[in-house]
């Protein structure tokens, strides 16, 4: 058994949110991989967004055919927010990864995941026409692994026209930063992070890491080398290597058996932003302290998770 850590309190890269790294014991994540991680089961073998039941239902984006697709992007049926409603004004699509009921993203190809960052780009400029829109969210909700019955692999774009005040602060503190520093907050985190213990992967377009101080067990961030503002402007080899680490990732959370959510935004009226997409494991259950205080507790020391991450990298 390792050594015990001392807990501590740190601080996100550029807002006040804390969060306190207190690993309960000193064993390392890999020794908490489930048993049953690798025994996935489908209790049902087809569903409403399988090809053969979305015949009639006209797409926003397809990669195929209307009866032989690899990635269908439909209108959500029960949106939050719709264009007819200027009390919640937006739009919310569904984004079918595959046409294969059987499939988990991370079952897919990595060129067929970076085609499906090419469909989010694509819907996201599509989005971005509309004027009054200012706010758009990419976002996948995935239940675990073990023995479930499983929905057909999907995800969501989420558009609307209100800005939630949180990232608008922090679009102003990454504002600020610049003006103070003359470059951009997240381009220094890269930096600082690639020669840290938490950097999981590196190539010559993307990187990987464990944020310092990350709220979610085995938390995990992906971002382009170049300053990129938002998905759209990720070119061909950009998407390939994202796609790749991304894939790895996914396989060791399955190995974890967590369900995740993974998301990147973009700020419309804010075109000098850094994309990177989250990804957060959810290992943990948020109790007194978190709800009460607001400040996080994550018994996962991310220095170990980068570490249980580079497991199997080729």
């Amino acid at each position: 058994m390792g050594k015990l850590k001392k807990p501590e309190i740190r601080k996100d890269y550029i807002q006040d949110k804390y969060v306190i790294i207190a690993p309960k014991r000193g064993k390392r994540p890999h020794d908490t991989i489930s048993e049953h991680a690798y025994h996935k089961k489908k209790m049902v073998t087809s569903c409403i967004f399988c090809p053969q039941n979305l015949k009639t239902v006209p797409s926003l984006y397809r990669q195929g055919s209307k009866s032989n697709w690899n990635i269908n992007i439909i209108k959500n049926k029960y949106p939050a927010v719709s264009l007819d409603n200027n009390k919640a004004y937006g739009r919310q699509e569904v984004v079918i990864e595959s046409g294969d009921h059987t499939l988990e993203l991370e079952d897919l190809t990595i060129n067929h995941i970076a085609d499906l960052l090419q469909a989010y780009a694509i819907r996201t400029q599509e989005i971005s026409k509309d004027k009054k829109i200012e706010y758009i969210l990419i976002f996948k909700n995935n239940g675990g692994v073990a023995g479930a019955s499983l929905q057909h692999a999907h995800s969501q774009i989420f558009a609307t026209q209100f800005l939630p005040p949180h990232l608008f602060d922090k679009s102003q503190r990454q504002q600020a930063y610049k003006l103070q520093n003359g470059h951009c907050v997240y381009c220094d985190v890269i930096a600082r992070e690639s020669k840290s213990p938490r950097l999981v992967y590196r190539d010559k377009n993307v990187v990987a890491f464990t944020p310092y101080a990350s709220m979610f067990n085995y938390e995990i961030w992906i971002m382009p080398l170049a300053h990129r503002d938002n998905i759209t402007e990720l070119d061909a080899k950009e998407r390939k290597s994202f796609a790749k680490i991304l894939k790895h990732i996914l396989i060791k959370i399955g190995q974890l058996d967590l369900p995740y959510n993974f998301y990147f935004h973009q700020i419309i009226n804010d075109n000098d932003q850094h994309l990177y997409m989250k990804i957060a494991p959810r290992g943990s259950i948020w109790a007194g302290v978190e709800i009460g205080s607001g400040l996080i507790i994550n018994p996962i020391d991310p220095d170990d998770a980068a570490e249980f991450y580079r497991q199997g990298l080729k």
